[in-house]
């Protein structure tokens, strides 16, 4: 009787701790129900603050209502009038922008376009985004519009290498020309623009394109929009990254650039109006913003009778 009364108990003392247990848990799921409304109702209204903020400021538009790029410029090319500037004087890096540069000292070496060459590891190495493959053999040509059109530095390293002249002579002649350009605030430190310490203004970068598309065969290539080529291995199809390319303005010559200390730059020569036009924009804070501030440059300095539109 004994042991049947103490088996009894046992079994209501285990009853009792599942009923406790089962109010414990019910009581953690209130308060977990109950905290986590609050939760989605912040995060629902951090995000509409978010949006809202977004919406002011687009609103707004750029300091100044024109740029929202650090430093800017339009320039003509003609009389070397400034006819909108932000900060044009200020030293700053200028990323790819170097490339244009990179191809005047290049084509002065009279090289053969059609010649082969083979790419290296060293030209890949640390080089970023590209097409090209270790030992791919491509025509000089070829790589210089992968350098100019897509900003590609494995083949401007490669075009540099087979320059025939030594990398250290070839920043000396790319720092000379900047000189002979009256380029007072410009400094090349290497050939791709991957280094911040290449730096420019936005007003000694307008005249650096200039003297860029008075190259025949820059002048094509920049303002190319698409280009296709074969090696042994296989087909390259290179894009413009000048987005303007596919606007209603027409475009003499360009360059993009972009590293983070640089942000993202573009150099561009516009005709619009009957009018030519050099418009650089440095420092942007996106890819869409620097070609959406050289838009509002030239709505305000040349007042086109159309809006470009943007691919």
């Amino acid at each position: 009787m004994k042991a049947v009364t103490r088996r009894g108990l046992g079994t209501l003392y285990l009853a009792v701790l599942i009923a406790c247990s089962a109010r414990t848990a019910d009581a953690a799921s209130s308060r977990t129900s109950s905290t986590s409304t609050p939760s989605t109702v912040k995060a629902g209204t951090t995000h509409h603050r978010h949006r809202a903020h977004r919406a002011r400021r687009a609103r707004r538009g750029p300091p100044g209502g024109v740029v929202y790029a650090r430093s800017a410029v339009v320039f003509d090319p003609v009389t070397n009038e400034v006819l909108f500037q932000k900060n044009a004087a200020t030293s700053v890096p200028i990323a790819s922008l170097t490339k244009l540069m990179t191809a005047i000292v290049f084509l002065d070496q009279k090289p053969d376009l059609e010649r082969t060459v083979e790419v290296t590891r060293e030209d890949l190495s640390g080089a970023g985004h590209t097409q090209l493959r270790r030992g791919e053999i491509v025509a000089l040509g070829d790589l210089l519009h992968m350098s100019l059109m897509c900003s590609d530095n494995a083949a401007t390293r490669v075009i540099v290498r087979e320059s025939g002249v030594s990398l250290e002579d070839y920043l000396s002649q790319m720092n000379k020309r900047a000189a002979e350009l009256e380029l007072a605030d410009t400094r090349f430190v290497e050939c791709t623009g991957l280094d911040e310490h290449n730096v420019s203004t936005a007003t000694d970068v307008a005249k650096l394109l200039r003297a860029a598309a008075d190259h025949e065969t820059i002048r094509s290539i920049s303002t190319t929009r698409k280009y296709e080529f074969r090696t042994a291995r296989r087909s390259h199809f290179i894009g413009n990254t000048n987005r303007l390319l596919y606007s209603h303005y027409e475009i003499l010559g360009g360059k993009t650039g972009f590293i983070n200390e640089a942000g993202y730059c573009l150099a561009t020569w516009v005709r619009s109006e009957g009018r030519d036009v050099i418009a650089v924009v440095l420092g942007a804070p996106t890819n869409a913003t620097r070609f959406a501030d050289v838009v509002r440059m030239m709505q305000k300095t040349t007042k086109p009778t159309f809006a470009p539109t943007q691919n």
